[in-house]
């Protein structure tokens, strides 16, 4: 555990803190003929050899450094200027999986470990399901209460925000429950009923007060469900 800290702590000084905007920019401009982008590379190679510690590591900061040039390489070349977003996350979720298949590697595990672990499948199984299957589920029980003026109230909001706090809010409550902070579901949900009281107050609409108020009582029931859920099943694992 201690190892991925260390090279977490690398992959964040070498992309973010240590990383300049211009390199940034030329990287974009000229990718590959970029001398910054083997700048970046032999950056990160060394900081993960430095912070490991270790001679022996040597030979994996360079597999990191080899790496994370290919990785960022098929960025740059793919990434359009409405898919950068998109593009960063799949670029830094990438470079994660790698520092942890390094550090696997590197303590003579497999990653086919996880596979084998009951644990692994049981939580995974309940953080996929409190995604876009529960707000596929909320949306078609409360569908027969949206009221008709529904839309006019999504005018001024992000794309999709509601379905993505949706999903946030029964993550957290999931963590809340594995982790037994019970009393922390109490402060989220009155966080959240602060933040939409102006909204409700100013729309004047009831049955938009009872849509929102089923909504939200609906996926928290199926974020805490889940959580003693998955809880109870985890204390029956050997």
């Amino acid at each position: 555990m201690i190892l991925f800290i260390k090279l977490f702590l690398a992959h964040l000084l070498g992309d973010f803190i240590w990383q300049p905007n211009s390199w940034v920019a030329d990287k974009e401009i000229k990718k590959h003929k970029s001398i910054y982008l083997y700048f970046h590379v032999l950056l990160h190679g060394v900081l993960a050899a430095i912070l490991a510690g270790e001679i022996s590591f040597i030979p994996y900061a360079v597999l990191i450094a080899i790496l994370h040039g290919i990785i960022d390489l098929i960025k740059l070349n793919f990434q359009k200027d409405k898919t950068k977003r998109t593009w960063f996350v799949v670029d830094q979720i990438t470079h994660i999986l790698v520092l942890i298949g390094i550090v696997l590697l590197y303590q003579n595990k497999t990653v086919i470990y996880f596979w084998q672990d009951n644990e692994f499948w049981i939580l995974i199984t309940g953080i996929l399901l409190l995604t876009k299957p529960a707000s596929i589920f909320i949306k078609t029980i409360i569908s027969i209460w949206a009221p008709e003026n529904e839309n006019s109230h999504q005018d001024n909001s992000l794309i999709a925000a509601g379905n993505y706090i949706g999903i946030l809010e029964r993550l957290f409550v999931f963590g809340f429950i594995l982790t037994g902070h019970f009393e922390a579901i109490g402060f989220l949900l009155a966080a959240k009923s602060i933040f939409r009281f102006g909204d409700l107050k100013e729309a004047k609409d009831r049955k938009l007060t009872e849509y929102v108020l089923i909504g939200t009582l609906i996926s928290f029931g199926i974020a805490i469900l889940a959580g003693i859920l998955v809880q109870a099943l985890l204390l029956q694992l050997p």
